[in-house]
């Protein structure tokens, strides 16, 4: 049904990506403003805000957009919605700060509160990552290669023993629960390997076969997941919450996530393994 959205999409994350590029190549510290919620914001982030607002009101001029960058929309328009734009236009705005090329741009289409459609582009490395579940595409593009299609790795080799169960966590929002979580995962693996990532890039990592799980357990928005959401889904994985139901998405005013769990093979139950650690 979105196939036909798919290049327009593609291209106009290579535009904002461009865009992006352009002030992340300047020389010098960038200049940065503070946002109610303390949170950083740079004219990358709004740039990026620009240019996609203006691709996707080309594309689709009758879809309401809901970005991180834009006016507040209220909970009584916005749950009338049944399908709309969620734009995170700079996801790891400190990364980007800190020059570690870890920040991404994305972009999801949210139908009836699920995440269908999702691209996830990271400027500094070349990648967008592009996710249609129900079409069954899962794809890593950049400019210079042919497409990579993509599927979730299985468990079995990891606990067989035979590589590493891989966790990824983020780069800047740990805290103790998270490190108990983290104590018993090591003691029920043989091999356990745990890589601090930022931004939308954890849930990726784990649509690309490179990682089996991502647990969080503090805070985020809807826009920092939801296009990696639907790519990881594209990809054979699943993001639930931590009583095991799926996320959903624009359900309630506040437009923060719940807790929960990233995992790239479904049959493996680690919703029964974080609730058995955690005591829950």
């Amino acid at each position: 049904m979105y196939k036909r959205w798919i290049q327009p999409l593609v291209d106009l994350m290579w535009q904002a990506s461009e865009a992006v590029l352009d002030i992340y190549r300047t020389s010098g510290d960038f200049d940065v403003e503070h946002k109610e919620d303390d949170s950083p914001l740079t004219a990358a982030d709004l740039k990026s805000h620009s240019v996609i607002s203006a691709g996707l009101q080309k594309l689709t001029p009758s879809l309401p957009i809901l970005s991180e960058e834009s006016q507040q929309i209220t909970w009584d328009e916005r749950k009338k919605w049944r399908r709309y734009w969620l734009v995170d236009p700079l996801d790891g705005t400190r990364e980007f700060i800190a020059r570690n090329d870890e920040f991404t741009i994305n972009i999801a289409l949210i139908e009836e509160s699920v995440a269908t459609l999702g691209l996830v582009a990271t400027p500094a490395l070349n990648r967008l990552y592009l996710g249609y579940p129900a079409a069954g595409i899962c794809q890593l593009l950049s400019s210079d290669r042919p497409p990579l299609n993509l599927a979730c790795r299985s468990m079995y080799e990891g606990l067989s023993g035979r590589r590493p169960v891989t966790l990824v966590t983020s780069r800047r929002h740990g805290n103790e629960r998270l490190s108990s979580l983290l104590t018993g995962l090591e003691k029920t693996f043989s091999k356990l390997e745990i890589r601090s990532v930022g931004s939308a890039l954890k849930l990726c990592l784990l649509a690309e076969g490179a990682a089996d799980f991502y647990p969080r357990l503090a805070p985020t928005s809807e826009w920092d997941i939801a296009a990696a959401h639907a790519v990881l889904a594209a990809a054979g994985g699943k993001v639930l919450q931590l009583d095991g139901q799926p996320l959903r998405y624009n359900t309630k005013d506040s437009l923060l996530n719940p807790e929960f769990l990233a995992i790239a093979d479904s049959v493996y139950d680690w919703c029964e393994l974080t609730r058995r650690i955690s005591g829950g």
